[in-house]
């Protein structure tokens, strides 16, 4: 039985207007929506969105949630197994961060003495890692789509320009004008010529396989030493500077 979008909103916890929100951008979209406008949740919707709460939970961000969600390697069953391992990873940590509290206590009250290491035990903000492990799971689309640039030789010499110019730039700061103007020359070559579309967040990702992915880093760094590595930091400022 098909539930209504209030029905399900209090049944999970949530707001309309999320829901909507949901439905607007396409990472949930409704069994049914009427003429009239009312939508209609069927019972795999709600199994989907049990899957987006929980990388939710695990602070992905929305867009994030989508691209893994809709690849086709994804797989709802190993989904909730990495799921269940990662909250566990998290309880551990957030039990980390309690026993700092309780040791800072103390030693505010002079009962013990904590060194420095100590006083921050638990905190990471260096990186999401449980993103991480999911981005292991299922990127292998991620790659193959980024490659397409690489080996389709219409576009092969429009690009070599591209990484020429870029090459010529690898001593200046890659939040520099000049940096700046040249990658975003990049951006728009890829979301016009390689049948991808990059929003500035998957944009600021692609960069980061430049220089995790050994095959990228060969490619690009054939035009300049060190020209992945510029490239991934000038890609992450110019999605920085262009987040919505």
């Amino acid at each position: 039985m098909k539930m209504k979008v209030k029905e399900v909103a209090d049944l999970v916890g949530i707001s309309v207007r999320t829901l909507h929100h949901y439905d607007d951008i396409g990472l949930l979209k409704p069994d049914e929506t009427t003429e009239a406008g009312y939508r209609y949740y069927s019972d795999q919707n709600l199994e989907t969105l049990q899957q987006i709460l929980f990388f939710r939970e695990l602070d992905f961000p929305l867009k994030e949630i989508k691209e893994i969600i809709t690849a086709p390697s994804f797989d709802r069953v190993e989904a909730l197994r990495l799921h269940r391992e990662m909250l566990q990873k998290k309880r551990e940590r957030i039990d980390l961060m309690i026993a700092t509290i309780d040791k800072t206590t103390k030693h505010m009250n002079g009962e013990i003495d904590m060194t420095n290491e100590e006083k921050f035990a638990g905190f990471d903000f260096s990186h999401n890692p449980y993103e991480e492990e999911a981005r292991k799971r299922w990127s292998n689309q991620a790659v193959d789509q980024a490659n397409t640039a690489f080996t389709n030789e219409a576009l092969g010499e429009k690009m070599n320009d591209i990484f020429r110019r870029l090459a010529a730039l690898t001593d200046i700061p890659p939040e520099s004008v000049e940096a700046q103007t040249g990658i975003a020359e990049w951006y728009h070559f890829l979301n016009s010529s390689t049948g991808n579309y990059y929003s500035p967040e998957a944009f600021k990702g692609l960069g980061e396989l430049y220089v995790a992915d050994e095959r990228f880093t060969k490619n690009i760094d054939q035009f300049g030493e060190g020209l992945a590595r510029f490239m991934r930091d000038a890609m992450a400022v110019y999605a920085d500077n262009h987040k919505k």
